[in-house]
């Protein structure tokens, strides 16, 4: 199998400070240590930290995941592609506010770690940026240079932001100016899965990752469309350690009515052709 989003145990939770100074409800900012923890129970906590790299691995070989798309950037991350490059996949993930200096630090990255992919929170940047908006083309731009896909959250965002960064249908935009960037959305495109699937359709290099889902609610349009016409466009992407336990997500796996041809490719054959790996 190939995780195309899977991270590594932190102390604390200050990773999610860049969400805190957004939010404006109470609840987010001073009682929710995880900003969604009003979506998912039993998020993983109190993990160990002592050596978070081999746990995450301890995890991923429990349940014969190949590789794991991972971010680089922390100390943790560039540990793990360090000593691991047969089993971490690095994704840069950009900041859009930044202009050619973000340019030049996913270079940096591509040159430095070898990332396979750059990635995107579009409601999560501060101030926020549309999928479509112009500070990202720079971006696209450069990941079809590198030829590397570009992975974006898009949907309503879980934490307290605002959902006009990301709604699905400012994917086509892109999709007809950039024909030759590999776009992968990440955590759900709802509640517009069924125009996610048309655009899936309509975009050959469109795809879907499964991120932040347990299995059990995928939604049914996106597996209608795998078992139909889109086996080749559907990636499997976990959630661990941030918000799923690998024991729920491989627990509810198999009841996902997929037909038996779709499962070599969702698990495996598209992440890999997409990321560049045998």
């Amino acid at each position: 199998m190939i995780d195309t989003m899977i991270g590594f145990p932190h102390d604390g939770w200050d990773q999610y400070d860049f969400i805190r100074r957004q939010t404006k409800d109470r609840q987010s900012r001073e009682e929710y240590q995880f900003p969604v923890e009003y979506m998912f129970k039993d998020v993983p906590k109190d993990l160990p930290t002592d050596d978070p790299v081999a746990f995450t691995l301890h995890e991923m070989d429990r349940f014969n995941i190949r590789y794991g798309l991972t971010g680089v950037g922390d100390e943790t991350s560039h540990k793990a592609l360090a000593q691991h490059p047969d089993r971490f996949l690095g994704s840069f993930e950009i900041d859009p506010n930044a202009g050619m200096d973000g340019i030049r630090a996913l270079v940096r990255a591509h040159e430095e770690f070898g990332v396979r992919a750059a990635g995107c929170f579009p409601a999560g940047a501060l101030p926020q940026v549309a999928i479509n908006d112009k500070k990202m083309y720079p971006y696209y731009a450069k990941c079809v240079e590198l030829g590397i896909p570009f992975f974006c959250c898009a949907g309503v965002p879980g934490p307290r932001l605002r959902m006009d960064p990301q709604r699905v249908e400012l994917i086509d935009e892109v999709m007809y100016d950039f024909p030759e960037l590999v776009f992968v959305t990440r955590h759900g495109c709802e509640p517009w899965t069924d125009l996610a699937v048309k655009l899936l359709l309509k975009w050959p290099n469109l795809y879907y990752s499964t991120s932040a889902f347990a299995p059990r609610y995928y939604p049914r349009a996106v597996v209608d469309f795998a078992n139909t016409r889109g086996a080749h466009k559907i990636l499997y992407a976990g959630y661990f350690p941030m918000g799923l336990t690998l024991d729920r997500i491989f627990g509810e796996l198999p009841a996902v009515p997929f037909k038996d041809e779709v499962w070599p490719q969702f698990l495996y054959g598209n992440a890999a052709r997409i990321l560049g790996v045998s």
